[in-house]
Protein backbone atom coordinates (compact mmCIF):
# COMPACT_ATOMS: atom_id res chain seq x y z
CA UNK A 1 0.00 0.00 0.00
CA UNK A 2 2.87 2.38 -0.61
CA UNK A 3 1.75 5.34 -2.07
CA UNK A 4 1.82 9.31 -1.92
CA UNK A 5 -1.43 9.49 -2.97
CA UNK A 6 -3.77 12.44 -1.14
CA UNK A 7 -5.95 12.01 1.41
CA UNK A 8 -9.92 12.72 2.07
CA UNK A 9 -10.21 11.26 5.85
CA UNK A 10 -13.11 11.18 8.44
CA UNK A 11 -12.98 12.50 11.90
CA UNK A 12 -15.15 10.78 13.99
CA UNK A 13 -14.36 6.73 14.33
CA UNK A 14 -10.89 7.41 12.53
CA UNK A 15 -9.35 10.27 14.21
CA UNK A 16 -10.85 10.48 17.58
CA UNK A 17 -13.61 8.41 19.21
CA UNK A 18 -15.37 10.69 21.38
CA UNK A 19 -12.73 12.50 23.62
CA UNK A 20 -9.60 10.08 22.64
CA UNK A 21 -7.32 9.99 20.12
CA UNK A 22 -7.39 6.44 18.23
CA UNK A 23 -3.82 5.32 18.94
CA UNK A 24 -1.41 6.07 15.87
CA UNK A 25 -3.64 8.96 14.29
CA UNK A 26 -0.94 11.50 15.31
CA UNK A 27 2.07 9.36 13.21
CA UNK A 28 -0.51 9.17 10.53
CA UNK A 29 -0.61 13.08 10.07
CA UNK A 30 2.84 13.40 10.93
CA UNK A 31 3.44 11.16 8.03
CA UNK A 32 1.23 13.19 5.67
CA UNK A 33 3.09 16.49 6.55
CA UNK A 34 6.72 14.99 6.41
CA UNK A 35 5.49 13.90 2.73
CA UNK A 36 4.00 16.97 1.85
CA UNK A 37 0.98 14.89 0.70
CA UNK A 38 -2.05 16.87 0.80
CA UNK A 39 -5.10 16.12 2.78
CA UNK A 40 -8.27 17.13 4.41
CA UNK A 41 -10.39 16.05 7.52
CA UNK A 42 -14.30 15.69 6.68
CA UNK A 43 -16.84 15.77 8.88
CA UNK A 44 -20.71 15.51 8.29
CA UNK A 45 -21.25 17.45 11.79
CA UNK A 46 -22.34 21.35 11.26
CA UNK A 47 -21.99 22.49 13.89
CA UNK A 48 -18.90 23.39 15.42
CA UNK A 49 -16.18 25.83 13.25
CA UNK A 50 -13.20 24.39 12.06
CA UNK A 51 -11.20 26.24 14.26
CA UNK A 52 -13.57 25.18 16.39
CA UNK A 53 -12.71 21.48 15.76
CA UNK A 54 -8.85 22.29 15.34
CA UNK A 55 -9.09 23.13 18.91
CA UNK A 56 -10.47 19.87 19.87
CA UNK A 57 -8.11 18.26 17.58
CA UNK A 58 -5.19 19.65 19.64
CA UNK A 59 -6.29 18.46 22.87
CA UNK A 60 -6.33 15.10 22.25
CA UNK A 61 -2.52 15.23 20.81
CA UNK A 62 -3.95 15.92 16.79
CA UNK A 63 -2.06 18.81 15.66
CA UNK A 64 -4.33 19.72 12.44
CA UNK A 65 -4.72 23.73 11.88
CA UNK A 66 -8.39 24.79 11.06
CA UNK A 67 -7.63 25.06 7.37
CA UNK A 68 -6.98 21.66 7.30
CA UNK A 69 -10.80 20.43 8.35
CA UNK A 70 -14.45 20.48 6.01
CA UNK A 71 -17.51 20.05 6.97
CA UNK A 72 -21.06 19.69 5.84
CA UNK A 73 -21.43 23.18 6.84
CA UNK A 74 -18.79 25.04 4.40
CA UNK A 75 -20.14 22.13 2.09
CA UNK A 76 -24.00 23.25 2.30
CA UNK A 77 -22.80 27.23 2.21
CA UNK A 78 -21.31 26.93 -0.73
CA UNK A 79 -23.78 24.64 -2.48
CA UNK A 80 -26.44 27.45 -1.96
CA UNK A 81 -23.89 30.55 -3.14
CA UNK A 82 -23.45 28.14 -6.39
CA UNK A 83 -26.36 27.96 -6.97
CA UNK A 84 -28.21 31.46 -6.07
CA UNK A 85 -25.60 33.76 -5.27
CA UNK A 86 -26.16 36.40 -1.88
CA UNK A 87 -29.37 34.81 -1.50
CA UNK A 88 -31.09 34.54 1.86
CA UNK A 89 -31.92 31.58 4.27
CA UNK A 90 -33.78 30.69 7.38
CA UNK A 91 -31.28 28.17 9.39
CA UNK A 92 -31.43 26.17 12.14
CA UNK A 93 -28.38 24.91 13.51
CA UNK A 94 -25.41 26.27 15.21
CA UNK A 95 -22.21 28.83 14.78
CA UNK A 96 -20.46 26.25 12.73
CA UNK A 97 -23.37 26.69 9.83
CA UNK A 98 -24.62 30.16 10.82
CA UNK A 99 -20.81 31.57 10.09
CA UNK A 100 -20.13 29.50 7.04
CA UNK A 101 -23.30 30.78 5.30
CA UNK A 102 -22.69 34.41 6.03
CA UNK A 103 -19.11 33.68 5.00
CA UNK A 104 -20.43 32.86 2.03
CA UNK A 105 -22.43 36.38 1.45
CA UNK A 106 -25.92 34.70 2.86
CA UNK A 107 -28.46 37.19 4.68
CA UNK A 108 -30.08 34.67 7.19
CA UNK A 109 -33.75 35.68 7.52
CA UNK A 110 -37.22 34.39 8.22
CA UNK A 111 -39.01 36.57 6.16
CA UNK A 112 -39.80 34.87 2.82
CA UNK A 113 -36.20 32.90 2.40
CA UNK A 114 -34.94 31.61 -0.80
CA UNK A 115 -33.98 28.52 1.42
CA UNK A 116 -34.68 26.74 4.46
CA UNK A 117 -31.48 25.38 6.17
CA UNK A 118 -31.56 22.55 8.33
CA UNK A 119 -28.12 21.40 10.55
CA UNK A 120 -27.71 19.80 13.67
CA UNK A 121 -28.54 21.60 17.43
CA UNK A 122 -28.81 20.42 20.67
CA UNK A 123 -31.37 22.65 21.13
CA UNK A 124 -34.08 21.72 18.82
CA UNK A 125 -37.70 23.20 20.00
CA UNK A 126 -41.01 22.99 18.33
CA UNK A 127 -41.37 26.79 17.61
CA UNK A 128 -37.83 26.62 14.99
CA UNK A 129 -39.08 23.57 12.95
CA UNK A 130 -42.78 24.87 12.69
CA UNK A 131 -41.60 27.66 11.35
CA UNK A 132 -39.18 26.01 9.13
CA UNK A 133 -42.34 23.42 8.12
CA UNK A 134 -44.51 26.71 7.17
CA UNK A 135 -41.62 28.39 5.36
CA UNK A 136 -41.44 25.07 3.23
CA UNK A 137 -45.04 24.80 2.13
CA UNK A 138 -44.83 28.72 1.92
CA UNK A 139 -42.07 27.70 -1.29
CA UNK A 140 -38.84 27.71 0.54
CA UNK A 141 -36.39 25.16 -0.83
CA UNK A 142 -35.45 22.73 1.58
CA UNK A 143 -32.11 21.73 2.48
CA UNK A 144 -30.23 19.95 5.16
CA UNK A 145 -26.50 19.79 6.30
CA UNK A 146 -26.48 15.57 6.67
CA UNK A 147 -28.92 12.50 6.66
CA UNK A 148 -27.40 11.08 9.74
CA UNK A 149 -30.77 10.41 11.83
CA UNK A 150 -29.20 10.15 15.17
CA UNK A 151 -25.78 11.15 17.13
CA UNK A 152 -23.94 10.32 20.33
CA UNK A 153 -23.88 12.16 23.26
CA UNK A 154 -22.87 11.19 26.89
CA UNK A 155 -26.01 10.34 27.91
CA UNK A 156 -26.85 8.33 24.82
CA UNK A 157 -28.08 8.78 21.43
CA UNK A 158 -29.64 12.02 20.48
CA UNK A 159 -31.81 12.48 16.99
CA UNK A 160 -29.97 14.60 14.33
CA UNK A 161 -30.52 16.31 11.67
CA UNK A 162 -31.84 13.47 9.39
CA UNK A 163 -34.62 12.86 11.53
CA UNK A 164 -35.48 16.37 11.97
CA UNK A 165 -35.63 16.31 8.08
CA UNK A 166 -37.92 13.58 8.01
CA UNK A 167 -40.02 15.30 10.34
CA UNK A 168 -40.16 18.64 8.54
CA UNK A 169 -40.78 16.64 5.03
CA UNK A 170 -43.53 14.66 6.57
CA UNK A 171 -45.41 17.99 8.08
CA UNK A 172 -44.24 20.29 4.86
CA UNK A 173 -44.86 17.69 2.15
CA UNK A 174 -40.80 18.38 0.50
CA UNK A 175 -38.03 16.26 0.92
CA UNK A 176 -34.75 17.89 1.57
CA UNK A 177 -31.29 18.01 -0.48
CA UNK A 178 -29.02 17.14 1.67
CA UNK A 179 -25.89 17.98 1.06
CA UNK A 180 -23.49 16.12 3.27
CA UNK A 181 -21.96 12.74 2.78
CA UNK A 182 -22.71 10.25 1.62
CA UNK A 183 -23.49 12.48 -1.65
CA UNK A 184 -20.36 13.07 -4.04
CA UNK A 185 -21.26 16.23 -3.95
CA UNK A 186 -19.72 17.12 -0.28
CA UNK A 187 -16.68 14.62 -1.83
CA UNK A 188 -16.13 17.12 -4.80
CA UNK A 189 -15.85 20.23 -2.84
CA UNK A 190 -13.30 19.02 -0.93
CA UNK A 191 -11.68 17.61 -3.50
CA UNK A 192 -11.83 21.42 -5.54
CA UNK A 193 -11.08 22.56 -2.09
CA UNK A 194 -7.61 20.87 -2.09
CA UNK A 195 -6.96 21.17 -5.39
CA UNK A 196 -6.80 17.64 -6.41
CA UNK A 197 -8.34 15.09 -8.56
CA UNK A 198 -10.19 11.40 -7.45
CA UNK A 199 -8.08 9.54 -8.98
CA UNK A 200 -4.92 10.63 -7.19
CA UNK A 201 -6.73 10.33 -4.11
CA UNK A 202 -7.76 8.20 -1.39
CA UNK A 203 -10.87 8.21 0.94
CA UNK A 204 -10.47 6.86 4.74
CA UNK A 205 -13.80 6.55 6.76
CA UNK A 206 -15.25 4.11 9.63
CA UNK A 207 -18.58 3.94 7.34
CA UNK A 208 -19.69 2.08 4.91
CA UNK A 209 -22.95 3.35 4.04
CA UNK A 210 -21.25 7.57 3.90
CA UNK A 211 -17.74 7.33 4.01
CA UNK A 212 -16.87 4.21 1.09
CA UNK A 213 -20.10 4.84 -0.76
CA UNK A 214 -19.16 8.39 -1.04
CA UNK A 215 -15.68 7.44 -2.17
CA UNK A 216 -16.68 4.61 -4.24
CA UNK A 217 -19.21 7.59 -5.95
CA UNK A 218 -16.32 10.05 -6.57
CA UNK A 219 -14.00 7.61 -8.25
CA UNK A 220 -11.69 7.33 -5.43
CA UNK A 221 -9.76 4.35 -3.56
CA UNK A 222 -11.13 3.83 -0.21
CA UNK A 223 -9.89 2.64 2.91
CA UNK A 224 -12.20 1.51 5.78
CA UNK A 225 -10.81 1.26 9.03
CA UNK A 226 -12.09 -0.93 11.87
CA UNK A 227 -11.85 1.68 14.97
CA UNK A 228 -15.55 3.20 14.34
CA UNK A 229 -18.37 1.98 13.64
CA UNK A 230 -18.51 -1.22 10.97
CA UNK A 231 -17.13 -4.17 11.74
CA UNK A 232 -15.27 -6.53 9.20
CA UNK A 233 -17.79 -8.64 8.93
CA UNK A 234 -20.63 -5.99 8.28
CA UNK A 235 -18.44 -5.36 5.07
CA UNK A 236 -20.19 -8.24 3.08
CA UNK A 237 -23.58 -6.72 3.42
CA UNK A 238 -22.92 -3.83 0.98
CA UNK A 239 -23.03 -4.12 -3.14
CA UNK A 240 -19.91 -2.02 -3.38
CA UNK A 241 -16.40 -2.66 -1.08
CA UNK A 242 -13.78 -0.99 -0.05
CA UNK A 243 -9.90 -0.76 -2.11
CA UNK A 244 -8.65 -1.73 1.30
CA UNK A 245 -9.79 -3.31 4.65
CA UNK A 246 -7.35 -2.23 7.14
CA UNK A 247 -7.92 -1.97 11.51
CA UNK A 248 -6.74 1.48 11.89
CA UNK A 249 -4.82 4.62 10.18
CA UNK A 250 -1.60 3.24 12.01
CA UNK A 251 -1.21 0.58 9.46
CA UNK A 252 -1.93 3.11 6.45
CA UNK A 253 2.04 3.37 4.73
CA UNK A 254 1.05 6.94 2.80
Amino acid sequence: MATHKHYLTDMDGVLVRGRSMIPGADAFIQRLKDLGVEYLVLTNNPAYTPGDLAHRLQTVGLDIPAERIFTSAMATARFLQSQRPNGTAYVIGESGLTEAIHHEGYVITDIAPDYVVLGETSTYNIAQITKAIRLVVQGSRFIATNPDASGPSEGGIVPACGAMAALIEKAGGKAPFFVGKPNPLMMRMALNYLGVHSEDTIMVGDRMDTDIVAGVETGMETILVLTGVTRREDVERFPYRPTHILNSVAEIEV
